[in-house]
C-alpha cells in the first residue's frame, strides 16, 4: 500500500459528517426482500425523533404504495441496525434506540416477500 506524501499537513474533512446537517442525522431505511425499492431511503432527521414517528410517518410515506405494506404484522417484523439484530422501542428516540448518523435500519416482514413472493 502506498502513502500519499504532501508538502504540508493536509487534513481531510468529511463532507457528510453529522456536524454538516444542522442538528439532523442521516438514516438509511431498507425493506428487505422488497426490490420494488431498489435502494434504501435516506432521511435527515433530528436524533430526538421518536421511532414511532419513523414508522408511522416516514416509513409509511416511503413504502405504503407497495401492496404488502397494509398487511404487515408489526409484532413479527425483524429489525436490524446494519447487520446487528435489534428491537426498537417505539416510544424512544433514534438516539435512545442507539441509532446513529448514517446507520442503516433494515426490516424484514416474515411471510411478506414482495409481490407474489417474488421479492419485488
Amino acid at each position: 500500500m502506498s502513502h500519499l506524501k504532501t508538502l504540508a499537513p493536509y487534513e481531510v474533512k468529511s463532507r457528510d459528517a453529522v456536524e454538516n446537517y444542522k442538528g439532523k442525522q442521516l438514516l438509511y431505511i431498507n425493506w428487505e426482500r422488497h426490490r420494488m425499492f431498489s435502494r434504501p431511503f435516506v432521511l435527515a432527521l433530528p436524533p430526538e425523533t421518536p421511532f414511532s414517528v419513523i414508522v408511522d410517518q416516514y416509513m409509511t410515506d416511503c413504502f405504503s404504495y407497495h401492496p404488502d405494506w397494509k398487511q404487515i404484522d408489526w409484532n413479527t417484523v425483524v429489525w436490524q441496525n446494519g447487520n446487528t439484530p435489534f428491537t426498537p422501542d417505539r416510544n424512544k428516540s433514534l438516539k435512545e434506540n442507539g441509532i446513529g448518523h448514517k446507520d442503516l435500519i433494515r426490516f424484514r416482514t416474515p411471510g411478506l416477500d414482495g409481490i407474489a413472493g417474488t421479492g419485488y
